[in-house]
């Protein structure tokens, strides 16, 4: 047998001399043993627990069972905080601070004497961010999901995690559901611990680490409060130490081959759009090329094979029993739609790990060849309001807004929109063209989850239910409707946005990939000359660092001196 490979950690914990003695001996103080000095793997626990993120507020418990794990493979547990990102409660929004927690975790994982990293994530942004940065320090890592919450009911009926929270809200404003109703069914909706039970961006981000085989088959579905989520952190644990034995780092998992995977997995739950931007910035902090146009390249082709809210009709708990994940990466595997080598977190490819799933429910679950809708992946839509794209998610639209032709309603601002869109006397019509600027990464800042505009309640008391409507803002994943996102270069940014006026006709083409805005060169050129970019958001802090710095979605919307990694060698000493 060669040697065995000196571990990272053992450059503070294997030293003689005063700062092998300093190093050990405070940890010692919460009553660790010498022995565990001795050589053994290192595993840094990332927790996102904060109850101030309730979907991550059970992680103390999942952490415990990590640490177990890690201990029955020989390997010392050590957890550690860094900064929780809950999508309900954070103000303006968690994606302002994405990166942010990104560099947290990075500089967490190469400043601390860490062999190899468990991420414990759940809430929408936690997943991303945890990932990106241990992109950038390229460790042995291993993802677990904290899992959706239980399945909603309220009067007899599903109660979808955010999604109905769009249905009962217009509801209300449309006369057709009381006040008191919509407070009893707040308690309904989320009943236990765990993420949106829709497929949300928490649930989408959930199947995308298994998809890219950074977490352990079931990661996805199984819900939060079931005990064989307790099982999945468990070996994961165990897991994590092999990998270290094997030095297995992040970056023999996230490649190429797996991204595509994640892509095409995408496309048949129906995932969120919010799904995009953070694959485009997790391959970039890996070095993997990946751009826009491969979600639509490598998506087209792949039918929505998921009967799921909002796309469907199911919730993620019915998933789950259905065969979960396993059961679509099957079909995907079945005709052709997967990279069947890529390698995974617990040693298997991710073919041996799904060829032999099942399906249990084909009202969840559909087959390729009986999809519950075709050809449904993101779309991408270029034109002279898109110049560097824009997209779509056919799953959740109207099919019959997917070819339109509209004049534009703009609302220079998300403020303005809420003062103006209940007006009676709105000029609005079914026909017309929802535009919001200045709602994207530099103009909000941060991009919020406001593109799928609330209709006029004028016209949802006309039996309306969707509109088209374009913005550079991002949607929620539990969000439904023909909402154009994500336009680039966005308003803020001195895109063709900023020159939209309400009356100008806007076409869409969701099948040629085309948004256009009819209106001559010359025109926009004299707009052009008279827009004034909006004024800082601020001169300080955090936030003018994000504006000055932070790219555009179709990049990923990090920042551009996070992109790339710089690797985890160990930092000088402080003697």
């Amino acid at each position: 047998m060669g040697q065995k490979k000196k571990l990272r950690s053992q450059e503070w914990f294997g030293r003689d001399g005063k700062m092998g003695f300093l190093y050990r001996s405070w940890v010692k103080n919460r009553g660790v043993p010498h022995e565990l000095f001795d050589g053994r793997p290192v595993i840094g626990i990332c927790n996102t627990f904060s109850e101030l993120t309730p979907c991550n507020s059970h992680f103390r418990d999942l952490a415990e069972q990590v640490k177990t794990g890690v201990i029955e493979a020989g390997g010392f547990p050590l957890e550690f905080p860094v900064m929780s990102l809950g999508e309900v409660l954070l103000r303006p929004t968690a994606m302002l601070y994405r990166n942010l927690a990104s560099m947290d975790v990075e500089e967490s994982i190469r400043g601390n004497p860490i062999d190899g990293v468990v991420l414990l994530m759940g809430c929408d942004k936690t997943t991303p961010s945890l990932i990106m940065g241990a992109a950038s320090a390229d460790l042995p890592t291993i993802g677990v999901s904290g899992g959706p919450m239980l399945n909603g009911r309220f009067k007899g009926r599903a109660l979808g995690s955010g999604t109905d929270v769009w249905t009962m809200s217009e509801d209300v404003r449309a006369g057709k559901m009381s006040q008191d109703e919509f407070h009893e069914a707040e308690s309904c909706m989320h009943r236990s611990h765990g993420h949106c039970n829709t497929m949300g961006t928490a649930s989408t981000m959930a199947s995308m680490v298994e998809a890219l085989g950074l977490g352990l088959p079931e990661n996805a579905t199984l819900p939060a409060v079931d005990g064989r989520r307790n099982v999945l952190a468990r070996m994961a644990g165990r897991h994590i130490v092999r990998m270290v034995n094997e030095d297995i780092p992040l970056s023999r998992i996230l490649t190429r081959a797996a991204f595509e995977n994640a892509i095409r997995v995408n496309a048949a739950i129906g995932g969120s759009t919010n799904a995009v931007i953070h694959l485009l910035a997790m391959a970039h902090r890996m070095g993997v090329p990946l751009d826009l146009d491969d979600w639509d390249r490598i998506g087209r082709g792949v039918h929505c094979l998921l009967n799921l809210m909002p796309s469907g009709e199911y919730l993620m708990e019915d998933f789950c029993y259905a065969g979960g994940l396993p059961a679509v990466i099957r079909e995907l595997g079945d005709n052709g739609l997967l990279n069947q080598d890529a390698l995974t977190v617990n040693g298997k490819t991710i073919w041996e790990n799904n060829s032999k799933a099942e399906c249990y429910d084909r009202r969840v679950i559909h087959s390729f060849n009986a999809p519950f809708k075709a050809e449904a992946g993101i779309r991408v839509l270029r034109g002279n309001l898109s110049p560097d794209g824009a997209i779509v998610k056919p799953s959740a639209a109207s099919a019959h807004l997917l070819k339109h032709r509209g004049k534009a309603v703009v609302f220079e601002s998300i403020e303005e929109f809420h003062a103006r869109i209940d007006d009676p006397d709105l000029e609005i019509d079914a026909d017309s063209v929802m535009v919001l600027k200045y709602c994207g990464p530099k103009g909000y800042p941060g991009m919020p989850e406001v593109g799928n505009m609330p209709l006029p309640p004028k016209l949802l008391r006309q039996g309306v239910t969707d509109m088209v409507r374009i913005s550079d803002a991002r949607m929620s994943g539990t969000a439904y409707g023909t909402v154009i996102l994500h336009v680039t270069p966005e308003a803020a940014a001195g895109g063709t946005l900023a020159l939209v006026e309400t009356g100008d006709m806007i076409e869409l083409d969701v099948e040629q990939g085309k948004l256009h805005l009819c209106v001559e060169d010359a025109e926009l050129a004299a707009r052009r000359a008279k827009w004034v970019p909006p004024a800082p958001h601020s001169d300080r802090g955090y936030v003018k660092l994000y504006v000055d710095h932070v790219q555009q979605a179709n990049e990923g919307a990090d920042l551009d001196f996070l992109v790339g990694g710089s690797g985890h060698a160990v930092g000088r000493d402080n003697h």
